[in-house]
């Protein structure tokens, strides 16, 4: 080594931006960044791989996917780091997802040099309307224009990401500004999440008495619920009610509950029980569309809903009594005025009756499924992450049938795009290192970000692969069959995944046929790593009855 080099690997780096960023990451508890270097985000990438954890991804899609499944699972912020332009551009369509989720992610994008903002002249990497396509995608977004703002700018981003409903958040930061920050030379502020409104005790009241009078009471949460598992529990078993929830309500109470019916409220099994119900408590949920046969599920008519948006009460279904507040402190509220109950004998009986038999009808339904269903919850602890992708055992049995028993573990692409769960599972794997991730996945959909299987070789990450290989696009295939169109763009050329796994050095198993799947697994989640399991779905045994999505095909009249 020359005298230069000593000289300059000894010499105090000069602080950055990157610095101011790492002090607000500090502040609020966050580790980890997930990101793609550029050009246009150096000095950021450098401070956060020096002072904390950056996470290289090969996509900026998947970056965000990274960030937003990190943030799910350890209820802190998610942190992604982009390039401008064409970098944020990729971004987001997974800012979409994280906004449909309402998930706590910041993104970091570079920009170009300040002087040259709104120029137009053609300065790589330049889109002129950057920061409107980031505000359409997010519950804030801001360009920092002063090397002293930022630090305030970012905690404003924060504190709209904290303020409920919470959202991701976008800044974009000028690459000059990024090297010219220091964190010595920040200006103060003053920014905190806006409190949550408080229900209006004439209406916890009406709600109360509402709940009191019920004979057969039934509760559906959405993911607004999150937070108020010891609240919405006490509730639950006062009233003796059924709990029926949306796939982003899942697990706020544990699903080994009795009480639990889940995510099966356009099950058929579960129809007598609404049929009956005299009450329906509302917490959190947007009754979304693919929940509620397009909305055309009948509910009781006696409803109460609760959400902090006020536009979201009786948006879909009309609310007997509205209440506009914070799910736990709201449900807290009504518990402690509800003194009485006239829940019917026989009737909590009747929802664990039909709670069983929803559950046993689809374990038949879905054939050589069940064995990896079973399987996947026999081997992985309580506290495991299944991160899953759009596919058919995601959306036929991953997001009603397997078990939950925490919110945070029950990771899914809410929006409904395909190609997001690797990435998510990854971002999940490393907010719990000490437990297993498993990702399921189909082969078409692996196959849209098939390089983050390099990130996730890179990362060591404690997460198994499970990739269902039908040779393509089987709920699609499926629909197109159901309704009678024509067979088109749903065979694809699927890559060998045993050679694939191997180019990134990570263990492969093949699934073929019954009885094998749980050994395999549990092989897969002792190696403590990166492992990738092919399910050769043809070879499933007995084969599983076909998934048509409840999607709305019109059809014309007279």
């Amino acid at each position: 080594m020359t005298s230069s080099d000593t000289t300059k690997a000894g010499a105090a780096k000069e602080p950055t931006g990157g610095d101011v960023l790492v002090e607000v990451m500090r502040r609020h508890g966050i580790d980890t960044a997930f990101g793609v270097i550029s050009i246009h985000n150096l000095p950021l990438v450098e401070a956060v791989a020096r002072e904390l954890n950056f996470v290289e991804m090969r996509h900026e899609a998947a970056v965000v996917n990274a960030a937003d499944g990190y943030a799910r699972a350890s209820g802190k912020i998610g942190v992604a780091i982009t390039s401008t332009g064409t970098g944020a551009g990729n971004a987001a369509g997974s800012m979409v997802e994280a906004l449909t989720a309402g998930s706590r992610v910041l993104h970091v994008t570079g920009q170009i040099e300040s002087e040259y903002l709104g120029s137009c002249r053609g300065v790589i990497h330049e889109v002129p309307k950057q920061l409107q396509m980031l505000d359409a995608v997010s519950t804030f977004a801001k360009t920092i224009t002063d090397a002293k703002d930022v630090e305030a700018d970012l905690e404003e981003a924060i504190a709209h990401i904290l303020t409920a409903p919470s959202g991701p958040a976008s800044v974009e930061w000028p690459s000059d500004l990024q090297y010219l920050a220091r964190p010595q030379d920040q200006r103060p502020y003053e920014f905190a999440a806006s409190a949550a409104p408080v229900a209006d005790p004439g209406a916890i009241a009406e709600a109360a008495a509402l709940l009191a009078a019920a004979k057969r009471p039934l509760i559906w949460v959405g993911g607004g619920a999150a937070g108020a598992r010891s609240e919405l529990t006490s509730l639950l078993h006062r009233l003796g009610a059924g709990l029926l929830t949306s796939n982003s309500g899942r697990a706020i109470v544990p699903e080994d509950d009795d009480l639990v019916l889940g995510n099966f409220g356009a099950n058929p099994g579960v129809a007598p029980l609404l049929e009956d119900a005299d009450l329906l408590l509302a917490v959190g949920t947007h009754f979304r569309s693919n929940e509620t046969k397009s909305y055309h599920l009948t509910l009781p008519e006696t409803q109460i809903q609760i959400d902090v948006d006020p536009a979201a009460v009786g948006r879909v279904y009309p609310a007997t009594v509205g209440l506009i507040g914070d799910a736990a402190a709201t449900l807290g509220a009504l518990a402690a005025a509800v003194t009485s109950v006239s829940t019917e004998g026989g009737w909590s009986a009747r929802v664990t009756e039909t709670r069983h038999a929803v559950r046993g009808e689809l374990t038949e339904f879905i054939g050589g499924y069940a064995e990896i269903c079973e399987g996947i919850r026999s081997v992985l602890p309580r506290e495991s992450v299944v991160a899953r992708d759009v596919t058919i055992p995601s959306s036929q049995w991953g997001n009603r049938l397997l078990p939950f028993y925490e919110r945070e573990t029950n990771i899914f692409p809410l929006g409904g795009g395909i190609g997001q769960g690797l990435a998510m599972g990854i971002g999940a794997s490393l907010a719990r290192p000490d437990v297993p991730t498993v990702v399921l996945a189909g082969d078409g959909g692996l196959a849209v970000h098939l390089g983050e299987l390099a990130s996730l070789g890179g990362s060591g990450a404690w997460c198994v692969v499970i990739v269902f290989n039908d040779g393509g696009y089987g709920v699609l295939r499926n629909m197109q069959e159901a309704n009678g169109f024509d067979r088109a763009g749903v065979d694809l050329f699927t890559p060998r995944f045993d050679l694939l796994a191997a180019s990134f050095g990570m263990p492969y198993t093949l699934v073929q046929g019954a009885g094998g799947f749980e050994e395999q697994l549990r092989e897969a989640v002792e190696r403590r790593g990166p492992a990738l399991i092919e399910v050769d779905v043809t070879a499933l045994s007995p084969a599983p009855g076909p998934f048509t999505p409840p999607v709305h095909i019109p059809t014309r009249k007279g």
